[in-house]
């Protein structure tokens, strides 16, 4: 079931408030990162490297953490700007339909959802847009450079 559904009936549900939709988010966005370390862990398994590890004895503790581990982070690390990007949209769309922060609060939605009762104003929706976009693609970019920062596969000159 898609977390937007989730947080619509849970908004509707709780009287909005930014940390109460901080926790239905944070209750529901954990799901997506879950998958990704549970299939890097099991592929992780599977490589020479650990099944050598294993053959000399090396625990498992130490396993997960010396060897598992810093590739499932890489992996982890590449999902969590599209969980944030994701979540940051869903607090949007939210605001937008009016069942997120209470009405006053500073928010994109709140301003995409005056942009478009204020046709006469395109500035406002225009803004609104711009600036959406503008920090979804900025955080995108530094997911993927944090991504090639602690990637152990790359080389380093």
């Amino acid at each position: 079931m898609p977390s937007l559904y989730i947080l619509i009936i849970f908004s509707a549900l709780f009287a909005p408030g930014f940390w109460t939709l901080l926790l239905i988010l944070l209750l529901f966005s954990w799901t997506h990162l879950v998958d990704v370390v549970r299939a890097e862990f099991l592929r992780a398994r599977s490589l020479d490297y650990v099944r050598a590890a294993r053959a000399l004895g090396v625990g498992n503790f130490t396993l997960m953490r010396r060897h598992i581990l810093p590739n499932a982070i890489v992996a982890t690390l590449t999902m969590m700007p599209f969980v944030l990007t994701g979540s940051i949209t869903a607090l949007t769309s939210l605001d937008f339909l009016g069942l997120g922060l209470p009405p006053g609060s500073p928010s994109l939605g709140e301003l995409l959802a005056q942009g478009k009762n204020n046709i006469q104003a395109p500035w406002l929706g225009i803004t609104a847009f711009v600036s959406l976009a503008f920090m979804l693609t900025l955080l995108t970019f530094i997911g993927e450079a944090v991504r090639d920062a602690f990637d152990p596969r790359k080389t380093k000159l």
